[in-house]
C-alpha cells in the first residue's frame, strides 16, 4: 500500500480514512486556514482541497474558477497575481492560502488535491519536488488527461484517484473481473465516488465487495449524515474512506467506532 493510503491503528490494522472537505468551517470560510486548523484540531489527518493557479504560478487552494461565491471580489482566480489575491479576503476574512502554506504548517498532514485547471499542473508538480511532499498528497481531478499528465512528470509514484472516464469504466466494467487490471492500466490508486450519480445508484454492496477483492480501495464523497456514515462503513464489507463537510460528524463517528484520533 503506498505510503499516503497507509491509516493504521494501534492495533496495526488498517482504518477507514476521514477526509475533512475543504477543511472545516460551519461559517462558510472553505479552503481557509482557519478552515483547516479546526479540521486538525478535531483529530483529521487527512484533508480533500482543491487548487488553481495565479496568472504568476502560484498554486492556491480554492475550489471555484471564478472569485464570486465566496471572495470579497469578482473574476476568474487564473487573472490574479499572488500579489493581488493576497488582498482579496474569503468571507471578507481570511486570505485565500497557497498549498506551499498548507504543506510546510502541517508537515505531517496528509492532502486529496483535486487539481482544478491545467495550468496548475507544472507548478504542483515543482511544489511536490521541492518539498519532497510525494508520500504526502493524492492526485485527484476529474481529468484523467490532466492526472496523467500530472503523474507523467513527478519523478516519484505518488497515490492517485481516477477521474471521471476512468472511474465509469471501472465502474461499468466490474461486473467482468477487470477492476484491477483497469486500475493498473489508468494508474488508479483508489477510486472516489458520490453515493449516487444521475439517480443511479453507484455504491452497492457487490460493487465494494469487487473492489474489495481486486485491492482497489473506495472513497465516499460528500456524507454529511451521521447515519449514512455508518451504513457506509458497513456495506458490502465497508469502505475505504469518506470525505465529509460536516468533519465534526465525521470524527464523531470515526470515535465511536474506535477509529479515532486519526495517524496521518
Amino acid at each position: 500500500m503506498l505510503p499516503y493510503l497507509l491509516n493504521t491503528g494501534p492495533d496495526g490494522m488498517q482504518r477507514p480514512l476521514a477526509l475533512s472537505h475543504r477543511g472545516f468551517s460551519v461559517d462558510g470560510l472553505e479552503n481557509s486556514m482557519t478552515a483547516f486548523e479546526a479540521a486538525v484540531d478535531l483529530g483529521f489527518g487527512y484533508l480533500e482541497i482543491d487548487v488553481r493557479t495565479t496568472r504568476d504560478g502560484a498554486v492556491m487552494v480554492f475550489h471555484d474558477e471564478l472569485l464570486d461565491r465566496v471572495c470579497d471580489a469578482v473574476g476568474p482566480l487564473s487573472e490574479r497575481t499572488l500579489d493581488e489575491l493576497n488582498k482579496i479576503r474569503i468571507n471578507g476574512v481570511e486570505p485565500i492560502p497557497t498549498l506551499e502554506a498548507v504543506l510546510t504548517r502541517w508537515p505531517d498532514l496528509k492532502l486529496n488535491i483535486d487539481l482544478k485547471d491545467d495550468a496548475s499542473v507544472e507548478p504542483f508538480v515543482q511544489l511536490v519536488e521541492r518539498l519532497g511532499a510525494h508520500d504526502r498528497v493524492l492526485v485527484a481531478s476529474f481529468s484523467d488527461r490532466r492526472r496523467r499528465r500530472t503523474l507523467n512528470l513527478l519523478s516519484r509514484r505518488v497515490a492517485s484517484s481516477a477521474g471521471q472516464v476512468s472511474s465509469a469504466l471501472i465502474w461499468l466494467s466490474s461486473p467482468l473481473g477487470l477492476t484491477k487490471r483497469l486500475a493498473r492500466l489508468a494508474r488508479v490508486d483508489c477510486l472516489q465516488l458520490p453515493v449516487q450519480h444521475a439517480g443511479v445508484t453507484v455504491l452497492t454492496g457487490r460493487f465494494i465487495r469487487r473492489c474489495r477483492a481486486a485491492g482497489l480501495p473506495v472513497h465516499v464523497w460528500t456524507v454529511n449524515d451521521t447515519d449514512a456514515m455508518e451504513r457506509l462503513l458497513t456495506l458490502g464489507g465497508g469502505v475505504d474512506g469518506l470525505v465529509s463537510d460536516r468533519a465534526d460528524h465525521l470524527a464523531e463517528t470515526m470515535q465511536r467506532r474506535g477509529h479515532w484520533p486519526q495517524t496521518a
